[in-house]
């Protein structure tokens, strides 16, 4: 494909666009026509019959902010992560939940977790999930004519089968419905954990391998007048920390959980390109967004993972629990080599995506995002007042408004452990990310103007806000287990 030609020279650095490449790219794309439209400027055109994008959305599990080559890392090889950041728009401050579950039902639904209660980990078995209320992208997409598949961790809840992905809109299913699992024998505490469309399926290796083929295969046989949908949310780079011995080889310096979890990365990075390839034997390039971040901060940072300049990780409401490292790639669409620090959450996702593909993201429930395309496309300032970010109870919640971010509560335990924060246990917490990035001092003594406005749009933000779907609050004794979300 030439696309796939140009981006294979493209290694310009993330905030320099290359003024050759960019120009044959665009050559490439006028040559098949694509280069033609006008970037960003003509959404109703991508409804019409043929034009409708294909949708790629790539899900890393608990991957570290910095980890990546295009985020500044230099520990871990992403070749293809790389090439494909640096083909479209970085996002520096895309906001996700603290934890698994959460982030899963903002990207599925548009809606905070404030509205749909899913503000904990949906563990093995337990008897709640999404709520069968909520309409799912999947659900979106598939009305708009798309073929849609899940290749990859659902953890939204399976204890029945409504709550199973082949009713909540994906026409294919392949992998784990919940996490932990061991990456070999896909088992959790026992008991198997491997499905396709949530039928048992005892299919022999490498987790991160068989979900790349999986994908790559449903590509491969998928209908070429029909537009594709397709959800990767790997259970990679999740703990436990395996990786076949091969992808350790070129590590042998890092100590041993860094070690390990490079090896998982590398993996998860072959496995992006397999399906980047599988996108290009079909003909499809030209026509795809590619999306991509974590599902939450790095967990173990600084022994396991690197969150780079943000505090603390995986579990807490500070930067390096809810920042991610994200990109969104299309040719022609989406300019090469720039970078997005905007703040964006996760829940605008589904509206912006319901609204290019043609969809209608009218619907009985409101929705929290907003469609984010012209901020893409068009360096547009988000319209978005505040970006509401709950913890994993409707206690812990914090808001972000400018440049100003309130937390209340901040007491979860990994909170309390983030590096050089002032916050103390319980109390309100109020940072200035423009000036201190890794919240190390609170100024909420030396700004009460502030935390009173900040303080009194949180409040009204969860005016509405339900209980936990889970019907009970969350277990605090789980948090201590590292790596059973």
């Amino acid at each position: 494909m030439l696309w796939q030609a140009v981006m294979q020279k493209m290694t310009t650095p993330v905030h320099q666009p290359n003024t050759v490449v960019r120009i044959a790219l665009t050559a490439c794309l006028m040559a098949t026509g694509i280069g033609a439209r006008v970037s960003g400027s003509e959404p109703e055109a991508l409804a019409k019959p043929g034009r409708q994008p294909n949708i790629i959305v790539f899900l890393a599990d608990d991957m570290g902010y910095a980890d990546a080559g295009y985020m500044g890392g230099k520990d871990i090889q992403t070749p293809n992560l790389d090439k494909l950041a640096r083909g479209g728009a970085i996002l520096t401050s895309l906001y996700v939940q603290p934890v698994c579950s959460p982030t899963r039902a903002c990207l599925m639904t548009g809606r905070y977790v404030s509205h749909t209660g899913v503000y904990d980990v949906v563990r093995p078995n337990a008897p709640w999930g999404l709520p069968l209320k909520e309409r799912t992208l999947a659900h979106a997409l598939g009305e708009a004519g798309y073929q849609t598949s899940i290749c990859g961790k659902w953890h939204l809840g399976e204890f029945q089968p409504a709550y199973q992905p082949t009713r909540r809109g994906f026409g294919h299913q392949y992998g784990p419905w919940f996490g932990s699992i061991d990456y070999f024998t896909h088992q959790r505490d026992g008991q198997h954990d491997w499905h396709r469309n949530d039928q048992p399926c005892h299919a022999k290796g490498y987790a991160t391998h068989l979900l790349a083929a999986e994908a790559c295969r449903w590509i491969a046989q998928s209908q070429a007048e029909k537009p594709l949908f397709l959800y990767l949310p790997f259970n990679a780079v999740h703990a436990p920390l395996q990786v076949p011995p091969k992808y350790l080889q070129p590590y042998a310096k890092l100590p041993s959980k860094r070690r390990a979890y490079a090896g998982m990365v590398a993996a998860m990075d072959e496995a992006v390109g397999q399906v980047f390839d599988a996108l290009g034997k079909k003909g499809i390039l030209d026509n795809t967004l590619i999306l991509f971040s974590s599902d939450n901060g790095g967990a173990d940072p600084g022994r396991t993972t690197d969150n780079g300049p943000l505090p603390a990780g995986k579990g807490t409401l500070y930067e390096g629990g809810i920042r991610t490292c994200g990109f969104a790639t299309w040719p022609d669409r989406i300019k090469a080599g720039i970078t997005i620090s905007e703040p964006l959450h996760t829940v605008d996702w589904y509206p912006t995506l319901v609204r290019l593909a043609g969809g209608t993201p009218e619907q009985k429930l409101p929705l929290d995002g907003q469609d984010i395309w012209p901020v893409l496309t068009q360096g547009a300032r988000s319209t978005r007042e505040s970006l509401l970010l709950c913890g994993r109870s409707p206690e812990q919640r914090a808001i972000r408004m400018g440049n100003w971010k309130l937390i209340v509560d901040a007491s979860d335990k990994g909170a309390r452990e983030a590096r050089n924060t002032t916050a103390a246990n319980g109390k309100i917490a109020l940072y200035d990310l423009a000036s201190d990035l890794g919240e190390k001092n609170n100024v909420a003594a030396q700004n009460p103007d502030v935390v009173k406005r900040l303080h009194a749009k949180l409040n009204e933000l969860m005016k509405t806000s339900v209980p936990p779907a889970s019907g009970v609050a969350p277990d605090v004794n789980t948090r201590k287990k590292a790596g059973r979300s």
